[in-house]
């Protein structure tokens, strides 16, 4: 409701609402379907567009990871003829402006909140925002788990003249000057997109750090198929935070560029890559490498045989119908070739590096006790010990599925309700 400047409100806010959603993409949209279901009044605040990081922060050939018929958010799937097949980015954009129509949703597009804090003297919030204030009695923060670059230490020290992008600012081959790349990091996203320069013919250096191998198919279902069925053993998408490993996994190491295959860090060197260690350090030209590829390799190699070997385990105990292990599964261990442990970037011909390295949160705008020493929040499945102050969305939310599109809607549900309850 915009209000009109009665003498009880704050003359610089705009409107007062009862929820305010500051984010516009998945998880924003699923909670604003659940809020209109039970009849809140609520607004969506979003710096950009609807589906922002998708179309401004990922690269041209990207297809989301897993199978189509995994796209669905409450109330609504993606609709595809291929439900085995893997969505390419633009998909998946226009699936969320989809949605966004369908669920009517109330969405301010171009709308940056710049501080969240109380308003003296009430436990109403204020949301300071380049288009004025917004009052609102609750709050929920649902700007994805992936909002800036993690800091990049290394790259002050190497070469001016190199060309250096995070992930998130590749697009194409051909947007990279001529030469040899370098890309840092050996998750899904640098994976990806080291294959996608080696498919354009470029020199392609991959340095390569914890990863968790995955199969693309196994036992005559895709592994998303899989994690979906085991619930909350072993990588299952319904593991919980009071379950999850002690030491956080990596991501599963998939794609679903060309179809969708297996990501095989050591077949690289049949492809031309060359493949190095972590990076330890930089100087002027040249890199300092450790000597730990082939451990990481081995490590990625053991999660892979330990997730079959989970879902044989799964197929066992619950009987389901399933093919018997292809043994063409069961890959042999290939050597490598022995990385170097200093690399110069010129004699390598090296013009590009992509640092695949991850992202951090960013909530320094949140003027509110709700954050750790690191500056991430605390809470318990999104509620804040701030009342009213909620999250929706992050990774390990609530559970391994929290910050994907198909479990997005359940941690959403829980908020709504929470939020109705307490208006």
């Amino acid at each position: 409701m915009t209000l009109s400047g009665p003498e009880d409100y704050d003359p610089r806010v705009i409107e007062a609402h009862e929820t305010v959603i500051v984010g516009g993409g998945q998880a924003g949209l699923a909670l604003s379907y659940h809020l209109a279901r039970r009849g809140r009044e609520h607004v969506i605040l979003e710096r950009g567009r609807v589906a922002e990081r998708w179309r401004s922060a990922r690269w041209d050939s990207l297809a989301f990871q897993f199978p189509s018929w995994s796209i669905h958010l409450p109330g609504y799937a993606y609709e595809t003829a291929d439900p085995e097949g893997f969505a390419p980015r633009d998909a998946v954009v226009a699936f969320l402006e989809r949605y966004r129509d369908l669920i009517r949703a109330p969405l301010r597009t171009g709308v940056s909140v710049h501080a969240l804090r109380h308003r003296p003297g009430s436990s109403r919030f204020l949301l300071d925002t380049d288009a004025g204030t917004f009052e609102a009695a609750s709050v929920v923060v649902a700007t994805g788990p992936y909002q800036e670059p993690a800091p990049l230490p290394a790259s002050a020290t190497l070469s001016r003249g190199l060309f250096q992008t995070h992930s998130s600012g590749y697009r194409n081959p051909a947007a990279l000057p001529p030469g040899a790349v370098l890309v840092v990091g050996s998750g899904a996203s640098g994976c990806q997109i080291a294959e996608d320069l080696a498919e354009a013919g470029r020199r392609v250096y991959l340095s390569v750090g914890r990863h968790r191998r995955m199969p693309r198919r196994y036992r005559g279902r895709d592994v998303f198929w899989w994690l979906d069925q085991m619930g909350g053993r072993m990588g299952g998408l319904d593991q919980t935070v009071d379950e999850r490993p002690a030491r956080r996994l990596p991501n599963p190491l998939v794609t679903g560029a060309g179809g969708g295959h297996d990501i095989d860090i050591r077949g690289y060197v049949a492809a031309g890559m060359t493949l190095l260690g972590r990076l330890r350090g930089a100087r002027e030209g040249a890199l300092a490498l450790a000597d730990d590829l082939e451990a990481e390799l081995a490590r990625g190699d053991a999660g892979r045989a330990a997730f079959m070997r989970a879902v044989d385990e799964h197929v066992a105990e619950t009987g389901l119908d399933a093919p018997p292990p292809d043994p063409s599964a069961q890959e042999a261990t290939r050597s490598v070739p022995p990385p170097p442990l200093e690399l110069d970037l010129r004699a390598a011909g090296i013009t590009s590096v992509v640092w695949a390295t991850g992202f951090r949160h960013n909530f320094g705008w949140i003027r509110l006790p709700v954050l750790d020493e690191a500056g991430d929040p605390v809470h318990r499945r999104g509620i804040t010990r701030c009342p009213g102050l909620y999250f929706l969305g992050l990774t390990w939310l609530w559970k391994l599925k929290s910050s994907v599109l198909c479990g997005v809607g359940e941690d959403a549900a829980y908020l709504a309700e929470h939020i109705a309850a307490r208006a």
